[in-house]
């Protein structure tokens, strides 16, 4: 069992998915081309959001660039961030930033999308990857590598989950799992530091 949590972590660790999917879409943010940094349109604004999510998108899925996707595709993606970012009219605020130029104005949009979007694209790919090798242990084995884990990084999780057997981690290990990659990372830049 040793074996296959230590494999599955390596398999997750943060340089393999967090910090790759982060360099992919600051390569892509680096590459898209931009006529101007204060849009004052709105149709233009929505274009301009449209194209970088598509260009985006296509550079971390690495998948051909084609014209036939229809032009307001990612719009809906792109009012998504921006409600989470600045609430019920996110799009209409995040307009305003781009048409004054305050607060960052059209990059720091760009830039809040494509941070959320690299978070979605790794947290989709480490959720695909916990369902894979935690769907195929047996019970047995689930709670054999759930033992291991917190034998191994129980203190880095909060003492009210840990206390006693630990029930509400075993009961949601994959969230536990899910939020390992994170962990790690943040220890990393600490150490850094």
């Amino acid at each position: 069992m040793k074996m296959k949590l230590d494999e599955f972590l390596e398999s997750i660790d943060p340089s393999k998915n967090l910090d790759e999917i982060a360099a992919q879409v600051d390569n892509a943010f680096n590459t898209f081309k931009m006529d101007k940094g204060i849009i004052r349109n709105w149709d233009e604004f929505r274009r301009v959001l449209n194209d970088f999510c598509r260009h985006v998108e296509f550079a971390v899925l690495q998948i051909p660039f084609t014209t036939d996707s229809p032009p307001e595709m990612y719009w809906g993606l792109c009012c998504q961030i921006l409600r989470k970012e600045y609430g019920f009219s996110g799009e209409k605020t995040a307009f305003e930033i781009a048409r004054t130029g305050i607060e960052g104005g059209l990059l720091s949009i760009l830039r809040l999308l494509a941070k959320r979007m690299a978070d979605d694209y790794a947290q989709r790919t480490i959720s695909v990857m916990i369902a894979r090798f935690y769907g195929s242990l047996g019970v047995d084995e689930k709670l054999a590598v759930c033992d291991e884990y917190l034998d191994k990084y129980s203190h880095l999780l909060p003492p009210e989950l840990t206390d006693g057997s630990a029930v509400r981690i075993k009961a949601n290990f994959h969230k536990v799992l899910e939020e390992h990659p994170r962990i790690i990372q943040r220890l990393r830049r600490i150490s850094r530091k």
